[in-house]
């Protein structure tokens, strides 16, 4: 993948390969699936790192602008699925 991930310069070194390890499970959501207890602990943390719903939404799509994944169906499977189950985005098909 040849694009860069979405970060603000007032973030700690860890803060950023901690939010770079969300937008990876964001990925892996779409390309091999990811166990939602997994997605659940790097939302969290991401949150914790960007707590305004404002932020947020501007992160989201900067990395969907950079990288074509959308991270908002991948959050809502992640919230509405039950522990054990696997968090898989197919996309929709363009006609």
């Amino acid at each position: 993948m040849e694009y860069s991930y979405p970060f603000s310069i007032d973030w700690s070194t860890e803060e950023i390969v901690d939010v770079i390890k969300f937008f990876e499970g964001i990925e892996q959501a779409y390309e091999k699936g990811i166990k939602r207890e997994t997605m659940m602990v790097k939302y969290r943390r991401f949150k914790e790192i960007v707590p305004s719903q404002a932020e947020e939404k501007t992160i989201f799509r900067e990395f969907e602008e950079a990288s074509g994944y959308v991270s908002y169906p991948v959050i809502k499977q992640t919230k509405e699925a039950a522990d054990g189950t696997m968090i898989k985005i197919v996309p929709k098909q363009r006609r």
